[in-house]
């Protein structure tokens, strides 16, 4: 058994050669992840050099959208039903027909009102020639005053009834009340109609609405004349339908929080129908020309966000930190402008690992371009984005 006396000895001959082990480490070395700018870091690291995957800062049209879920209706359409009742005489129209306003599409048995329009017609003309021997008569004091105004008044009477006659006779025809396509025929000939019958359908197609609800955190950015984006399974990606916002509700939705949106489509593809759900594509804002970077690109720390710009220098690439402030983000990519100091078209930025990488001001670089798969989306950076 060891003596406890050497036994001590050890342990503490141990503990000194731990603590110059410790002392011989180089002071401010990086020991984990950026150090997100802190002052001094160009002092650190001696050789040390970060392979890192860059990309360049280039310039696009940035679109931000918001996509919502929306249905589709007609632009108009109506139940066609008749002003009268009566048995039906013809029918004009096919399913499926387009048709003009004023089109005749159904005619509803006239002939009980044609006899009496027959009868106070007669009625109304003998009227008319008792008026004007009245009149005659009355000039020369033949008769008295009492018969010409009596004379007067049938015939006024025999005209206004003349008059609604006429107005019951056009209400026997059923036309189209605007342009559209005849939906499906619930009558046949012979058939007995009222007021409440539905002869048919009409829908103007010509152009669609369509209605979808927009959260309120976004409803400032949203008004009358908003475009949009139709993008539907039956749509082709090569043939955009596209809209504008007519209507914005003033009034949110309790359960949701939103408020209903209408929007119109002019000239819609033959594919897109009335009840139909499609996603719509809303244009909330639109930059030309700003300078973006992948998203990928952006360190966030606590004293805001910052990109790593490749700073060459005479011993070679550096890492540079420059606070930024962001804006639109659209497919990947983010709008930023420097805060401080100045950012270029074709400077290149660390693109990827930002927050994983050993990084600090200063610290050597070996930059190369980033991979084509952690590219956004569309991908080159060159591409514009629309």
């Amino acid at each position: 058994m060891a003596h406890p006396t050497l036994l001590v000895s050890v342990l503490l001959a141990a503990a000194l050669v731990g603590g110059c082990a410790k002392n011989d480490a180089p002071q401010g070395a990086p020991t984990g992840k950026a150090a997100g700018g802190s002052p001094g870091g160009g002092a650190r690291g001696g050789n040390q050099i970060q392979a890192v995957e860059v990309i360049p800062l280039q310039k696009r049209d940035l679109v931000e959208s918001l996509t919502v879920v929306g249905s589709l209706a007609p632009n108009e359409s109506a139940d066609i039903r008749p002003e009268g009742a009566g048995l039906v005489k013809g029918i004009f129209f096919e399913e499926g027909q387009k048709v003009k306003q004023g089109d005749l599409l159904v005619k509803i048995d006239d002939s009980e009102l044609l006899a009496q329009y027959a009868q106070v017609e007669a009625r109304f003309k003998l009227a008319e020639l008792n008026v004007a021997r009245s009149e005659s008569l009355s000039e020369s004091r033949t008769i008295p005053q009492s018969e010409t105004d009596r004379a007067r008044s049938e015939f006024s009477s025999a005209r206004a009834e003349l008059s609604l006659l006429r107005l019951r006779l056009q209400k026997t025809e059923v036309r189209a009340p605007f342009d559209g396509v005849i939906g499906s025929r619930s009558i046949s000939a012979g058939d007995y109609v009222t007021t409440a019958t539905i002869l048919t359908t009409l829908n103007d197609l010509s152009r669609l609405k369509v209605t979808f609800q927009v959260p309120e955190r976004f409803l400032a950015l949203v008004r009358n004349g908003t475009p949009f984006v139709i993008k539907s399974s039956v749509v082709e990606a090569a043939q955009p339908v596209t809209g504008e916002v007519y209507f914005v509700s003033s009034v949110i939705e309790r359960a949701t929080r939103s408020s209903e949106v209408k929007g119109i489509v002019s000239n819609p593809p033959a594919m897109l129908r009335p009840g139909m759900f499609a996603n719509v594509d809303l244009v909330l804002d639109v930059r030309n020309g700003a300078l973006t970077v992948p998203e990928g690109a952006i360190m966030t720390t606590a004293a805001g966000s910052q990109v790593i710009v490749v700073d060459p220098q005479e011993g070679g690439p550096v890492a540079k930190f420059v606070p930024i402030r962001l804006g639109l983000r659209s497919r990947g990519y983010v709008e930023i402008a420097p805060l401080q100091g100045d950012l270029r078209e074709g400077q290149e930025v660390v693109a990827s690992g930002v927050g994983a990488l050993i990084l600090y001001p200063g610290i050597k670089l070996q930059p190369k371009p980033l991979r084509a798969e952690f590219l956004p989306k569309d991908g080159k950076p060159s591409a514009k984005e629309t």
